[in-house]
């Protein structure tokens, strides 16, 4: 699939589990913790404590749950998810920062200057890297790192498997300048969004297909990081990577004396913290925040989510290869039956989430998915549409033709009770238009594989947005090879339409909105992907606990990335 950089995460709902991808990454199955309808507020804007470096203690530990932990570390790759970009993010460099807000500025520790413009046509990013900056293997950091980056995500070489070549494509060369330290990144023409690229680095030395697509099978390869933090132990059985202050780092000292991200399911994260196991849980419905009210020592915060839940479709059953049997089932689903299960209790209300590439608070959104002709739990119209494709009801209800039965699998990996009723709630509205839909409850551990393989056919999902460039993004989402959307609908001719018609606009507001205008488009030549909901991110956490969520898909800062070595706790 294609991405960009600040990566979009994959994450399984209401986990929440993810996969990691540039720009946007999907999140998966599970319980309820985005969106919602009915009465309530709004959450807007960020809410994750910062604090100034001086208000913090020096020391403490900090233990995180994250739902699962892919095989693929290598947070580049396709397969990688969103909580391998999480959890690689504390101890791989962070180049570029983000303010909540998704303004792009330099780290310090690791660029002396940073600017871009346009040089004879062309738009031209220059990077002065700090020349103290350097790999944990001893590796100085510069212009071989942007180069290795740039090979391996520009799509040339057919052998690697990024995780996204929007953005890389574009880039004509990677040179360097005065010296090594000097990075000179021209792009092929005047280009809509030079921010994208470049917010982490590949070590150098994975240079080859080979080692991009295997060695960080299982492995962290942690001499191959850089940054206050490195790993110290990863227990892959247990599920638990623990991270220690980096003795090669050579910029402000990390606060804390230990982080450790801890494999577990939702609720297990919520008993867990309850228990002094954990630090910090994520608490996105009614049910897990019932268990945290009146626990002592923790503070809950909201803040606006930077994600789409999603159901997604997988085209290669044979029984939804006929695009209107997808947009009958899409049809047939009550998308606002669904927000009011999951935000149930939440006293939380939000706009439609009718796209992909905007959320509802930015400049030039609108709802997409309504201007693409589809009507929320239209029954009458989804049984048109699957009668006219031949499908007839048998003596239970199920439709079936030509010996095969209308028959679905629905993978759930989420243990909560939301999670549960969301995917019966789904179960039954398909029913009535004669769908059957098997929901089957796995562990929320196997859903990067479940999703990479599609092993399922209706997929519920978090897309995490790493920065509000969401037009960038855009083949990420809807070119065929993508591998964040794995529908199976995108074709050539969507392709081309995108290359060239929309890359092509070299200025990011009228980008936005051919993209916009071109999302309703695909949505009716496809429906093999729609948006559900955004919601907040709800996190329950220990009273003191500063500067939270540095890494890109956690969405209690927005589109923030700040430097992890400030996460911390109050004096």
């Amino acid at each position: 699939m294609k991405r960009h950089q600040k990566l979009m995460g994959i994450v399984a709902i209401g986990g929440a589990i993810a996969l990691a991808m540039s720009g946007c990454a999907a999140a998966g199955n599970g319980g309820g913790d985005d969106g919602g309808s009915g009465e309530g507020q709004t959450v807007t804007g960020a809410d994750y404590n910062p604090q100034p470096r001086e208000n913090l203690a020096e020391g403490g530990e900090l233990r995180i749950p994250v739902s699962n932990i892919a095989e693929q570390l290598n947070y580049f790759h396709g397969d990688g998810d969103a909580r391998v970009t999480q959890i690689g993010t504390w101890f791989r460099p962070q180049v570029l920062l983000m303010d909540p807000d998704g303004t792009v500025k330099p780290n310090p520790a690791y660029l002396d200057d940073y600017s871009f413009g346009v040089e004879d046509g062309k738009t031209v990013l220059h990077f002065k890297v700090n020349e103290k900056a350097v790999w944990n293997d001893g590796t100085p950091i510069d212009v071989t790192a942007f180069k290795a980056t740039w090979e391996a995500q520009n799509g040339e070489n057919e052998a690697y498997v990024p995780n996204a070549t929007d953005g890389w494509k574009e880039i004509e060369s990677v040179e360097a300048g005065e010296n090594d330290h000097d990075v000179i990144v021209t792009f092929k023409s005047e280009f809509a969004w030079p921010e994208m690229v470049y917010s982490q680095l590949l070590h150098p030395a994975v240079n080859t297909p080979e080692l991009f697509n295997t060695a960080f099978l299982g492995d962290w390869h942690p001499e191959w990081g850089a940054g206050p933090y490195t790993v110290s132990d990863y227990d892959k059985t247990g599920g638990v990577v623990t991270l220690t202050p980096n003795p090669k780092w050579w910029g402000e000292a990390p606060l804390l004396d230990k982080v450790e991200f801890i494999q577990m399911e939702p609720t297990a994260a919520v008993n867990a913290l309850r228990n002094d196991e954990v630090d910090m849980a994520e608490t996105g419905s009614a049910e897990l925040l019932a268990q945290v009210e009146g626990l002592e020592g923790v503070k809950t915060y909201k803040g606006q989510a930077t994600a789409n839940a999603i159901f997604t479709l997988n085209a290669a059953n044979p029984v939804l290869e006929d695009l209107n049997v997808r947009k009958a089932i899409f049809e047939g689903i009550n998308l606002e039956e669904v927000k009011q299960i999951v935000f149930n209790g939440l006293d939380y209300t939000e706009d439609p989430a009718g796209s992909l590439t905007l959320f509802s608070f930015q400049p030039d959104y609108f709802n997409a998915l309504e201007k693409a002709g589809r009507k929320d739990g239209d029954t009458d119209g989804a049984n048109k549409l699957l009668d006219e494709a031949g499908w007839v009801a048998g003596d239970d209800g199920i439709r079936e033709k030509d010996g095969q039965r209308l028959s679905l699998v629905f993978p759930v990996h989420s243990d909560t009770e939301t999670a549960r009723a969301r995917s019966l709630a789904v179960q039954a509205q398909l029913k009535a238009i004669g769908v059957e839909v098997e929901v089957d409850q796995r562990p929320s551990a196997d859903f990067a594989e479940d999703y990479n393989t599609q092993n399922g056919d209706l997929f519920f999902l978090n897309f995490t947005s790493s920065d509000p460039f969401g037009a960038a993004w855009f083949c990420q989402l809807y070119c065929s090879d993508s591998g964040l959307n794995l529908s199976g609908t995108g074709t050539p001719e969507i392709d081309k339409m995108i290359h060239d018609e929309l890359e092509t606009i070299s200025d990011p507001v009228e980008q936005t909105k051919k993209a916009m205008e071109m999302e309703a488009d695909i949505f009716s030549k496809t429906w093999g992907i729609i948006p559900v909901l955004n919601g907040p991110e709800i996190w329950t956490v220990k009273e003191g606990l500063a500067n939270l969520t540095p890494e890109p898909y956690v969405g209690l800062d927005l589109f923030g990335i700040t430097p992890v070595e400030n996460v911390g706790y109050e004096k």
